[in-house]
């Protein structure tokens, strides 16, 4: 006992840096705002254009999680929209399918029992979204019962009140204990970047949340004033580069809230290619987080208004 007193005594000058701060600092998070929206504002400019083509477009629509998180969600309505993925699959052949389906947890089994469509995710938000302000025990139990219930994926809120007030320690632990409920299950950990409001802030966050077991990092829930955009999600790719760099491990991005146009999408889809490369465009590593979308592709590749979804 007498020998540990010692030994932080003998540390008091420089007190020991927390892991969590050892690994903040392998990476710059020292970035301004205005230097991120110059540099979006140039990939906007000059690449965006060079995307605008049917190829992309479909493979777009293949990204899509397909999200319905409404107060009014029931059974039947849910049923109903799970149908419609299984009616796409058979009228229209020649499209990929989208890649998930996103609903409350309580709907998880609705959907595993009603999907027909191979290789389409069920993705549950879980651990009291939209706010991530739950007991983690309720957070933990829901988790598990959304992947009983057939989940296959589960996205979740950081804790965006530990992280502002700097207990790195209480967001990373909250993140690998869902994790680890999880199981097999994918995890995505969204950082409700209009909340964190800077460009620094979205990188520690992205790097915490990655470090501690995220296997995505998704933008926003949509339920805030100010969801994705493409400055965050820039400095979002930007950390998965330095972190795949770091570690060799890849992590899947998702932008979602706010995505309103085809031309939204295919901004964003420019800043994983230019950031992140061609190893991020599958529709594994690369989801779109929107339901309005669908129809919108749909009828820019049919090149006629469709409303299927």
């Amino acid at each position: 006992m007498a020998d540990n007193h010692h030994h932080e005594h003998h540390h008091d000058h420089a007190p020991e840096k927390s892991k969590y701060e050892q690994a903040l600092a392998k990476y710059n998070c020292d970035i301004k705002d205005e230097d991120v929206g110059a540099a979006v504002k140039k990939i906007i400019a000059e690449k965006v254009h060079e995307n605008d083509t049917l190829e992309v477009k479909k493979f777009l629509f293949g990204s899509i999680e397909l999200t319905s998180l409404k107060t009014t969600d029931s059974d039947e309505s849910i049923m109903a929209f799970t149908e419609r993925v299984n009616k796409f699959d058979e009228e229209y052949a020649d499209l990929p399918h989208v890649a998930t389906i996103c609903v409350y947890p309580c709907f998880a089994k609705t959907v595993a029992e009603t999907l027909e469509v191979d290789g389409v995710e069920i993705a549950c938000v879980s651990g009291s979204f939209p706010s991530s302000q739950a007991l983690i025990e309720v957070k933990v139990a829901e988790t598990a019962l959304a992947v009983k219930d057939g989940a296959t994926e589960i996205d979740i809120v950081m804790p965006v009140g530990k992280f502002l007030s700097g207990d790195y320690e209480g967001v990373c632990d909250d993140i690998a204990e869902l994790k680890a409920t999880c199981g097999d299950a994918a995890m995505k950990v969204i950082l409700e970047t209009g909340c964190l409001k800077t460009a620094s802030n979205i990188k520690k966050a992205s790097i915490l949340s990655m470090y501690a077991g995220a296997d995505y990092i998704k933008t926003s829930t949509g339920k805030e004033k100010i969801s994705a955009t493409p400055e965050a999600a820039y400095v979002m790719c930007q950390a998965m580069k330095e972190y795949y760099e770091e570690t060799g491990i890849q992590i899947g991005f998702k932008p979602a809230g706010g995505i309103n146009s085809v031309m939204d999408a295919l901004i964003y889809y420019t800043i994983v290619k230019e950031v992140l490369g061609e190893k991020w465009l599958t529709n594994k590593w690369f989801r779109l987080g929107t339901s309005r979308l669908a129809n919108m592709l749909l009828s820019e590749i049919e090149g006629e208004e469709v409303k299927f979804f």
